[in-house]
């Protein structure tokens, strides 16, 4: 029973240092926030801070790999819908599951997500975040959706343009106040994916 009780606090000691990372970034920027700002707002000791990390940085790479193990999670569970319904006509595009749950995890991230991506957190982890796709996406992987032989463009290029437009919805939704629900946004995410921008603005049919 003690384990169980040890664990419990440890997960509710960490929570509360994410959740001040969040306001202290929403107030004041990632770059101005100190340990001692962190640990006064979470309510803990320095002690504590550091029998989980290092420092201000430590926790920022954690919370983001904990992030993107999630979203990687999801995706790979999600492969086999992906490839069904993009095998199917384009024209009666149902909103891909994996779109849906994607948008339902940072629904749920919502906080930390927009504090992260926003002009006051980690410019680095949009550079990340990019990568992250286009590896999940593409990469070394047997059942990636694109295949290289198949590109018709660079694949820079490609990953590039891919990732700077998908963080961009999320970024405008997140800002927004997210009130769109995440089946909304799959549906609008996947209309301009799939058929693309001029499809998107009504110029080509």
């Amino acid at each position: 029973m003690r384990n169980i009780n040890v664990d419990l606090r440890v997960i509710r000691t960490k929570e509360s240092i994410r959740h001040a990372l969040v306001e202290l970034i929403n107030e004041k920027g990632f770059k101005a926030i100190t340990v001692k700002d962190i640990t006064t707002r979470a309510n803990i000791n320095r002690g504590t801070f550091y029998a989980h990390y290092q420092d201000k940085f430590d926790l920022m790479t954690k919370c983001e790999e904990e992030i993107m193990l999630d979203m990687s999670r999801i995706t790979k569970q999600s492969y086999p819908s992906v490839i069904a319904a993009l095998e199917t006509d384009s024209q009666t595009l149902i909103p891909f599951s994996f779109t849906v749950s994607l948008f339902e995890y940072l629904n749920i991230n919502s906080g930390f997500m927009k504090a992260v991506l926003g002009p006051k957190g980690d410019l680095t982890f949009q550079t990340r975040l990019k990568e992250f796709m286009w590896e999940t996406l593409y990469g070394n992987n047997p059942n990636a959706f694109v295949k290289e032989e198949n590109i018709l463009v660079p694949g820079q290029y490609l990953a590039s343009y891919m990732g700077a437009a998908i963080i961009g919805v999320i970024q405008k939704w997140l800002e927004s106040g997210t009130k769109e629900s995440p089946l909304e946004m799959a549906r609008i995410l996947t209309t301009i994916t799939v058929n693309g921008p001029f499809f998107a603005a009504g110029l080509k049919k």
